[in-house]
């Protein structure tokens, strides 16, 4: 996708890379829509005059739409949950893209560290801008040499949110993440979107899924696996979400419920 963004002499084009602008896209097209599951007037505005990769167009692009809004809302309402809960909260996204939940989320009081590599970040930061509680910083799923350099003081409350970056990473990777979290961190709760192991498959990618580099026929079970000390572990399918543009796969899922985990990202909170 081409975003033209104006300097003030004239409007230049930056080529931003199709999996960044995905999302933004995604997320702009839903704030569009009557009842969207997401308003995103940032990634609107950010995208009114892209013009769109043809790539980002392949498929069903309505129900990639549906999947993303719902994974997306679902990541949403846990934050929100949590920053209610502690509002002086400190959050961390990783892999965070071109997202922009900050400002979706904000209560006034709460941290947030926006992670990625730094040619990501380089994009983020011609959008966003640094504040005293929202700062941008180098890190990865599989380079976590963040962990140590955070400036999150140890009393805080701490949630750790991976929306985008893990579908990237193998089992092993994931596991390793995890794993990392918990022995840095003594508490935290985490909200990660997990991918099921028949996403793949012909019905998976009816229902918006991609290509993923892992996936677990028990997402929730898997990671708790990874992190046995954990207090608990929640796991949200977006084929929960009681919303009409979901119904006729309701109606499908209702006669194979042991496929609902399987088929498409789901969320998984973990806290401990």
């Amino acid at each position: 996708m081409i975003m033209p963004l104006p300097t003030p002499s004239t409007k230049r084009r930056y080529q931003i890379p199709a999996n960044l602008m995905q999302p933004l896209w995604l997320r702009s097209r839903e704030s569009l829509v009557d009842d969207g599951l997401v308003y995103d007037p940032i990634a609107a505005n950010a995208c009114r005059h892209c013009q769109v990769a043809p790539e980002c167009l392949s498929g069903d692009i309505d129900q990639k739409q549906l999947l993303h809004a719902t994974l997306t809302q679902l990541c949403d309402l846990q934050v929100k949950a949590f920053i209610d809960r502690c509002p002086d909260a400190w959050i961390i996204n990783v892999g965070a893209g071109l997202d922009t939940r900050f400002y979706r989320v904000d209560n006034g009081l709460c941290h947030w560290v926006e992670l990625d590599v730094t040619e990501n970040l380089l994009w983020r930061q011609k959008l966003f801008h640094k504040s005293e509680r929202y700062s941008h910083h180098c890190g990865s799923v599989d380079d976590l040499q963040w962990l140590d350099q955070l400036p999150v003081p140890n009393s805080a409350n701490v949630m750790i949110v991976c929306e985008h970056a893990l579908l990237d990473a193998n089992q092993a990777q994931v596991a390793q993440f995890v794993q990392a979290l918990g022995r840095h961190f003594n508490a935290a709760t985490a909200c990660l979107v997990i991918a099921g192991d028949k996403t793949s498959s012909q019905l998976g990618q009816k229902l918006g899924s991609a290509e993923y580099a892992h996936g677990y026929a028990q997402p929730g079970e898997s990671i708790l696996h990874y992190l046995p000390w954990a207090q608990w572990v929640k796991t949200c399918s977006p084929l929960d979400k009681n919303c009409g543009r979901w119904k006729l796969w309701h109606r499908w899922i209702s006669k194979f419920p042991s496929l609902k985990q399987r088929l498409t990202p789901v969320v998984v909170q973990l806290r401990w």
